[in-house]
C-alpha cells in the first residue's frame, strides 16, 4: 500500500469528524501543495511518514473515532507511559508504515494536581497528545481538497481543513529552541519551503499576521516568535546548511535559503 492509498482510509475513517480536525505537521505541508494559491514547485514535498491531526479544547467530538479507525484496518500502539497512555493509531501491521496521532492545546499547567504531567487526553475512544504552543494552528485554517484528480484514490473530492501556512510556520518558531537538532533543521526546510509555495503572497500572510495571528498569541510569545526568526535568519547558520542538504532531489543554496527567507520574514513582521 502506497502512501496516498493509506492516507485514503484515514480521510475515510475520518469522514464524520473533518469538520474538527485540522491536519498539521509535514502532511500538513504536503496538502498545502495541494491548494489553489500554491506556487507549482520541481521537488516533492519533504516526506513523513505520520500524520498529525488537532482538534480544539474541548471540541465536541460526538462518537468513536477509534471504531472509525479500526474499521478501516488502523492498530491502536502504546507510544508513552502517560495517564491515560498516548497512542499511534498504525495502519495495518507495517511497524515503519504509515500512521496517524493527534493533538489537542495544553491548556493551563502542564501538571495534574497529584503532580503527573497532563501530557493525554482521552476523546471519542481516542488518546491524543496535549501540546504546547498548538493553538495558533487552528488559526483561520485552509480548505485543500483532495481526490482521485491528485491521486487521493476516494469515491469523490473531499475536503480537508489544513493549518493556515503562517500559522504553520509560527507554530514552528515557537517551539524551535526545544527541538533537537535534526527535528529544528527540518523545520527550516519545512519553513523555507512553505514560503517558496506562497511567498507570491506575503502581503496576505503580512495581513494575516496583523489581524489574526499576532492578536492570538500573548505578548510573550510574539517575542519569541520575532526573536527565534531573527536568530534563525541572521547569517546562513550551521542549521541552514544542514536544512539545505535534507533533500536528495534538489541542490539547495544555504545562501538562496537565508534570502528567501530573510526578504520574506522582514515583510511579514514589519509594522
Amino acid at each position: 500500500m502506497n502512501d496516498l492509498e493509506a492516507f485514503a482510509k484515514l480521510v475515510q475513517a475520518l469522514d464524520a469528524w473533518r469538520a474538527q480536525m485540522i491536519f498539521i505537521g509535514g502532511w500538513g505541508h504536503r496538502l498545502h501543495t495541494l491548494h489553489p494559491h500554491a506556487l507549482k514547485q520541481a521537488f516533492e514535498p519533504v516526506f513523513t511518514r505520520d500524520t498529525d491531526l488537532a482538534f480544539a479544547h474541548k471540541a465536541p467530538l460526538d462518537g468513536n473515532i477509534k471504531e472509525a479507525l479500526v474499521s478501516h484496518g488502523f492498530n491502536e500502539k502504546i507510544v508513552s507511559e502517560s495517564r491515560p497512555p498516548a497512542m499511534r493509531y498504525a495502519l495495518g501491521n507495517e511497524e515503519n508504515g504509515f500512521y496517524a496521532e493527534f493533538l489537542t492545546p495544553l491548556v493551563g499547567s502542564p501538571y495534574k494536581r497529584n503532580g503527573e504531567k497532563d501530557a493525554t487526553a482521552s476523546v471519542a475512544g481516542i488518546s491524543a497528545h496535549k501540546i504546547a504552543h498548538l493553538g495558533v494552528l487552528l488559526e483561520d485554517p485552509w480548505i485543500v481538497t483532495v481526490g482521485p484528480e491528485v491521486g487521493v484514490p476516494l469515491d469523490k473530492p473531499v475536503d480537508l481543513q489544513v493549518a493556515n501556512p503562517l500559522c504553520f510556520m509560527v507554530q514552528k518558531f515557537l517551539i524551535l529552541k526545544d527541538r533537537t537538532k535534526s527535528k529544528r533543521q527540518q523545520d527550516l526546510l519545512y519553513v523555507h519551503d512553505t514560503l517558496m509555495l506562497f511567498g507570491h503572497m506575503l502581503p496576505h500572510l503580512k495581513q494575516t499576521w496583523g489581524s489574526v495571528v499576532k492578536p492570538r498569541l500573548y505578548p510573550r510569545e510574539v517575542a519569541t516568535v520575532e526573536r527565534e526568526i531573527q536568530l534563525a535568519f541572521s547569517e546562513v547558520t550551521a542549521d541552514i546548511q544542514a536544512a539545505s542538504k535534507i533533500p536528495s532531489d534538489r541542490d539547495l543554496d544555504p545562501e538562496d535559503f537565508l534570502a528567501t527567507c530573510q526578504y520574506s520574514f522582514q515583510t511579514i513582521l514589519e509594522p
